[in-house]
């Protein structure tokens, strides 16, 4: 490490919260690691003030994906800049086809778990995301991805039917059983797009690890997912578009625009009652297909408009979303990837929409 790197060190005082109820006065970075004794160079040290929180947590978006497709190496810096700038410092990447690993040598811009690319049917996602492939090849797809990406790998669970007219399942039971054994098999995790209700059971029970948007959860299905532990990330500014993806396609599917509204109308509902059944919830914002980067602090405030109390929904975002991906928090010796607030964001997580200072490896950013 360079003199430079080596000689700086970051003091932060105020309220650390290194968990919802573990809150401390301060800590140190040196070299880019947290730490809670007073280092040597204490004297030199940058200080920075307030409430500091570890980096956010977007469980579900899109670097290197527009809705036209992937896109080159100047756009998805401008999405993960956004995210950085909105606080949001660990991005699990819910499906790309853009090579976005050079972003790893990148100390200044968020670190991604990536699932690699979305896996779909032909002709049923949309254009230029997704492999698009039959039911008996979806093992070996899924292989492949499970192998390229961080520990995550993608299915469309569901996708509209041109010649049904509504949103249907795109892979037949024994397909998805099989796939998903592979892919634990290789040590990664499974997670599927589903809006409607008819996929979720035979997901589930083939042993999904998680659900995007989720959506079609009913009183039928949410004690499955509760019993199995399945998460959701219900992306709820994305779901916010539905009537306007329904007013769009009324003419040509009547019954599918119908679907999504009711899909729009109880997302709530939905939400809430997965919650209160003991089903873990994240937060995720779907940017990057349509919607802008840097809305993390938006999901957190839907969350908790659906009625899951703010700090679990702050959780959902922090310190529970962390762990379930298998990163650190505010521990001793873990990166010094935090964010500083000017309030306690237990009190009001409305403060996660103006960071005061974002740290990234130990460095104030921006």
């Amino acid at each position: 490490m360079s003199d430079h790197r080596a000689s700086q060190v970051l003091h932060v005082k105020g309220r650390v919260l290194v968990g919802p109820d573990d809150v401390r006065d301060e800590l140190w970075a040196v070299d880019g690691r947290i730490s809670y004794g007073r280092p040597a160079g204490a004297d030199r040290a940058v200080t920075v003030t307030g409430w500091a929180l570890p980096g956010l947590v977007d469980a579900h978006c899109h670097v290197g994906l527009d809705h036209h497709g992937a896109v080159d190496a100047a756009t998805s810096e401008k999405q993960a800049l956004a995210d950085r700038e909105a606080g949001a410092l660990l991005l699990r990447d819910a499906g790309s086809p853009a090579d976005t690993r050079w972003i790893d040598d990148r100390e200044d811009l968020p670190k991604i778990i990536r699932a690699g690319r979305h896996i779909a049917r032909p002709r049923r996602y949309t254009r230029n995301y997704a492999h698009e492939i039959e039911p008996g090849e979806l093992v070996a797809y899924v292989a492949q991805e499970a192998r390229r990406g961080d520990g995550w790998v993608k299915l469309v669970g569901d996708w509209i039917d041109r010649e049904v007219g509504d949103l249907t399942a795109l892979w037949p039971r024994e397909a998805v059983e099989a796939a998903i054994a592979e892919a634990h098999r290789l040590g990664a995790r499974v997670t599927a797009h589903c809006f409607a209700e008819d996929s979720l059971r035979d997901l589930v029970e083939a042993g999904i690890d998680c659900i995007e948007h989720a959506t079609g959860l009913t009183e039928d299905t949410i004690p499955l997912f509760a019993e199995r532990g399945v998460a959701i990330v219900p992306t709820l500014v994305n779901i916010a578009t539905f009537p306007s993806l329904a007013a769009g396609g009324e003419a040509k599917f009547p019954r599918w625009s119908a679907h999504m509204r009711r899909l729009h109308e109880r997302r709530y509902d939905t939400v809430r009652a997965a919650y209160d059944a003991g089903v873990p919830v994240f937060v995720g914002t779907d940017a990057g297909g349509v919607l802008a980067h840097g809305l993390v602090a938006d999901e957190v405030a839907e969350l908790v408009k659906a009625g899951i109390p703010a700090l679990e929904a702050l959780s959902a975002t922090t310190w529970g979303a962390r762990r379930w991906l298998g990163r650190p928090v505010l521990e001793e010796g873990a990166p010094a990837d935090l964010v500083v607030y000017d309030e306690d964001p237990r009190a009001d997580v409305r403060v996660l929409a103006a960071p005061r200072r974002v740290v990234l490896n130990g460095r104030v950013i921006g």
